[in-house]
Formats: structure tokens, C-alpha cells, sequence
């Protein structure tokens, strides 16, 4: 059940209910999301992973319930309150989603531009910032996106998710089609990012590495509703067939322990 009144909550989702025709994604979902926290959404293929993504972020409604965003109804926003609310988080998207004819910079002060404020100088100052916090070289600014390496295209959606300062980061498959060396680069980066802005993050994914070695908390997705929620150490001890079946394979406990190496707190 979702942490219902939690003041610490920054996403808190009632209810929900997604349905496409006669598919039943998610029946009487409960979600809570805590400030400061990584949390981790995992599950099976077709388990609503991205769906409840995509209805975090607005970009989607369900068909039942309830999405609260820092204390705020999405039912009830306006278009303007609406748009004040989305420049509270950034979005990496499971592919980049980086608009090809931009440069790797234009695309990373994209979000600046759009809110008129700065000029042209302040803004690629901004960019470059993010894009070396990111680990990317400064060449790598004045590249298209079809240049980039896997690696180096997620860090350049990383910097671009980061533009606005965001208070809620929301990650859609960070390491997903990346070599392990890349993508224990990629979990490296997202705890350095929670340490130097202190946001909220949220990571849907499939990659244990993540899950075992960058997430606080885990949601585990099924049956149309979070059948577990807790640590990866509290979720090893699940007795729920399906949570046993995603987790505890021996290979994988053997090759992840409880304790991650990279946390710092």
C-alpha cells in the first residue's frame, strides 16, 4: 500500500487503474515516491514499467485513481500549473531522446531556451557545465547525436535531464543496450548526480546492477499492482513466488551482495 499522508512524498500515486481496450496494465495500483530517495521500478516484460512512468510525468493519464506531484493533484492543474509543475523534474528517456538535427549542446539547453530567461552565451555555459558533470569530453558538445557511442548518448540525455536543476529525476532504462563497463559507468553517475543535487530519482529497470547497487527502494511491478516494495535485502526474503522467481536466483545472489560497493550513505 502506498504511504498515504507521508509528508516526505513527492510522487504518490491512489488507485490506479490503466487499461488499452479490453488489457488490464494496472489495477488499483498504490505508489508512494519519497523525497531524496532512489527508488527502483522493476518487474517482467508487459508489467506497466514505463506505463507508470509515463503517468508520473503527465504525459499520460489512468484510467482510475490518483497522481499527487509534490503535494499537487494532476487531475486538478491548469495548463499553467501544469507547465510550472513539469519544470520541477527532468526525463531521460529509454533512448535518448535527443532530437537528431541539434547538437549534442543544443539539445542540453534546449530545456533553458525554452524558458526564455537566458541568453544564447549563458545558456551553452550552462550546457557544457552539465555535459562535463556528466563525464562527457567538451567535444562532444558540438557532435549530433547519431555520433555518439551508446555510452555517451545516455550521459548526453543524463545532462540533458539535468538542464532545469530538477528536484525529481526520473531515468527509463539508463543502461539498458550498453556494455557492462558502460553501464557500471552509468550507475556510478547516477549516484554521483544524487550526491551533488540531492534529487529525488525514479529508475525503471530490468539490470540488477542498478537494482542491487544504486536503488534505496524497489517496487516490484505484477499482476497489475506493486506486489513488493522494500530494499533489495528486505525483497530477497519475499516469500511472493514472482518476487523469489525475478530475484533470488542463485547466480545472481552469488554475484551481487546485499552491501553495494559504490554507495556513500
Amino acid at each position: 500500500m502506498v504511504d498515504s499522508g507521508d509528508a516526505t512524498a513527492v510522487v504518490e500515486m491512489q488507485g490506479i487503474t490503466t487499461q488499452f481496450g479490453s488489457q488490464v496494465v494496472h489495477k488499483d495500483l498504490d505508489l508512494c515516491v519519497r523525497k531524496g530517495e532512489i527508488l527502483a521500478i522493476a518487474g517482467g516484460s508487459g508489467s506497466g514499467k514505463s506505463v507508470l512512468l509515463r503517468e508520473m510525468i503527465l504525459l499520460q493519464r489512468p484510467t482510475a485513481g490518483t497522481v499527487r506531484l509534490f503535494d499537487q493533484d494532476a487531475a486538478a492543474l491548469t495548463a499553467e500549473e501544469g507547465l510550472a509543475l513539469r519544470r520541477r523534474w527532468g526525463v531521460m528517456f529509454q533512448k535518448g531522446g535527443l532530437f537528431s538535427a541539434l547538437t549534442v549542446s543544443e539539445n542540453v539547453g534546449l530545456p533553458l531556451r525554452e524558458l526564455d530567461v537566458l541568453d544564447a552565451a549563458r545558456i551553452d555555459g550552462i550546457a557544457a557545465w552539465k555535459l562535463a558533470l556528466t563525464g562527457l569530453p567538451a567535444e562532444a558538445a558540438h557532435k549530433y547525436p547519431d555520433a555518439l557511442s551508446g555510452g555517451m548518448l545516455k550521459r548526453a540525455a543524463l545532462a540533458r535531464a539535468l538542464a532545469l536543476d530538477p528536484e525529481l529525476l526520473l531515468l527509463d532504462e539508463p543502461t539498458s543496450g550498453l556494455d557492462p563497463a558502460s553501464a557500471t559507468g552509468i550507475c556510478e553517475l547516477i549516484l554521483q548526480t544524487r550526491d551533488l543535487f540531492v534529487p529525488t530519482i525514479v529508475v525503471v529497470t530490468h539490470d540488477l546492477d542498478v537494482l542491487w547497487h544504486v536503488s534505496d527502494r524497489v517496487a516490484v511491478l505484477g499482476e497489475g499492482r506493486v506486489l513488493a516494495i522494500g530494499s533489495m535485502d528486505e525483497l530477497s526474503k519475499n516469500p511472493h513466488a514472482t518476487v523469489q522467481a525475478y530475484f533470488v536466483d542463485a547466480r545472481q545472489r552469488r554475484n551481487h551482495p546485499t552491501e553495494s560497493p559504490w554507495k556513500t550513505s
